[in-house]
């Protein structure tokens, strides 16, 4: 450990040689002198509130050279600096952490710490409702890229004096910012221990990604496309699982929380069903949960009736297409996929104002007229709507596209070995999931293992006040809401 020197002289060569001040328009150095002593403050241009820094200043201006003439650092952190987060280092690699996230470092001639000034404002944009997130009723507010503003609005709904934000930087290079979050009377120690110590355990440069990353490091799953945690964007869904026990990790420079320990089922859930009665909410969650299952069935199971019409009854002959076309159902199929992933990702890139036109080229130009020449048959076009309407309905976007890869497995077992391919196709994703373990919790958990109350309020939105217990397989403290 480098610590501060005594010689401001030292200091300053020190952090402008390491820092290299001279080659960095953004990395501030200003030479002061205050109350006869020699002063030095290192910042980011971006990063510090001018405002603030200003009447730090001018309050130091005001001093008389007889003021800091004894106990100069005491004086200084609790009298002459009017702000409240300071601290005092003697490390200067965590000073160079500090100046490199925003903050501002004081340094004084013949003291042997510097002081930390943490005047930080980062660039941030409003809470705004995020898109994937809407509600018909509910607040619009929602996570930004800000760790402060996001944290803030966290402990706005959850004033438990047990709410912990454990502060922690990851990434070699990057420090990126990491608040594990969790409700200390709830949730359980051991996978707090666990999750920290896996947090810890990342060694890489920098996140990049963000939560994405991170993701990656702790769920050792790389190939599998189901996903290891539920993100979310919505702070009341955050409190909702904390409250239940979970353990949230929020990143600087993502709008998404993370949160630990989730199943298959929850990313089925959305918020929209608390926010009706308890009738109108189970209702939702049926229908969620029928269309989603349609995405990832209906497909395959068409293709196999429709080349061997011998497998249906004779009332459900009309399954099938009556022409199917020059080019094979299978490729239909294949090119529909494809084409849908194409749009997405065409939408995604498109400017909002060109937006209409992407949506009538796709509706006009690609369905009506790919049908009329014998690219698809109406059919196709039909059960490949459905399905994306399915996948669409999905909450979890990475839920979502795991199940279409899933879909298209199904559809070339199908395709390849006909019925015993699809049997074996659907047991073996069946498999998967129940095999499947996040951060040592069950993935098809309560189906497998069972547990009946959960299974009452995984598939029915249940009424909160007969919701008397939190999940069983999170092992809370306080089992009793």
């Amino acid at each position: 450990m480098k610590k501060v020197d005594t010689s401001l002289k030292t200091n300053v060569s020190y952090l402008k040689s390491y820092l290299a001040v001279d080659k960095s328009f953004d990395l501030i150095y200003l030479d002061l002198n205050y109350a006869g002593k020699d002063m030095a403050m290192f910042m980011v241009d971006g990063f510090v509130k001018d405002d603030m820094m200003l009447f730090i200043m001018q309050s130091l201006q005001r001093l008389r050279p007889d003021e800091l003439d004894t106990d100069t650092l005491q004086k200084l952190m609790k009298r002459d600096i009017p702000f409240i987060e300071i601290e005092a280092l003697e490390d200067m690699n965590k000073l160079v952490d500090f100046i490199l996230s925003g903050a501002t470092v004081l340094f004084v001639e013949d003291l042997d710490k510097a002081i930390v000034i943490d005047a930080r404002s980062y660039p941030a944009r409003s809470p705004e409702e995020p898109d994937l997130e809407r509600v018909v009723r509910g607040p619009r507010d929602g996570f930004v890229e800000t760790l402060v503003f996001n944290t803030a609005l966290t402990r706005r709904r959850v004033r438990d004096r047990s709410l912990r934000m454990e502060f922690t930087q990851v990434g070699r290079r990057s420090k990126t910012d990491v608040v594990i979050s969790y409700i200390e009377d709830i949730a359980d120690s051991k996978q707090v221990e666990k999750l920290k110590e896996l947090i810890d355990g990342i060694d890489t440069d920098g996140l990049p990604m963000a939560e994405k990353t991170i993701e990656e490091f702790f769920s050792h799953r790389y190939w599998n496309p189901y996903p290891a945690v539920r993100y979310t964007e919505r702070p009341d869904t955050v409190a909702s699982h904390l409250f239940e026990g979970h353990v949230v990790l929020i990143i600087d420079g993502s709008p998404s929380a993370m949160i630990t320990q989730t199943t298959f089922w929850q990313h089925l859930q959305h918020a929209e069903e608390y926010r009706q009665k308890p009738s109108v909410g189970a209702y939702l969650r049926i229908v969620r949960f029928i269309a989603i299952f349609l995405s990832l069935v209906l497909l395959p199971l068409y293709y196999l009736f429709s080349v061997q019409p011998e497998l249906l009854p004779p009332a459900y002959s009309f399954i099938g297409p009556e022409d199917s076309g020059v080019i094979p159902l299978l490729v239909q199929f294949l090119i529909a996929e494809l084409g849908l992933d194409v749009l997405r990702m065409a939408s995604i890139h498109t400017p909002s104002a060109l937006g209409t036109a992407l949506g009538l080229v796709a509706a006009i130009m690609i369905g009506e007229v790919s049908v009329e020449v014998g690219w698809f048959s109406h059919e196709v076009v039909l059960y490949i709507a459905t399905a994306a309407i399915g996948s669409y309905a999905t909450p979890s976007y990475e839920l979502s596209m795991a199940n279409r890869l899933v879909r298209l497995f199904l559809l070339f077992s199908t395709a390849l070995f006909g019925v015993s391919g699809y049997v074996i196709g659907v047991t073996v994703w069946l498999l998967f999931l129940i095999k499947m373990r996040t951060l040592d919790t069950p993935y098809f958990w309560p189906l497998v293992p069972f547990s009946a109350k959960n299974m009452r309020d995984t598939f029915i939105r249940f009424p909160l006040p007969e919701r008397h217990l939190r999940p069983s397989i999170l092992r809370p403290k306080d089992p009793d809401r």
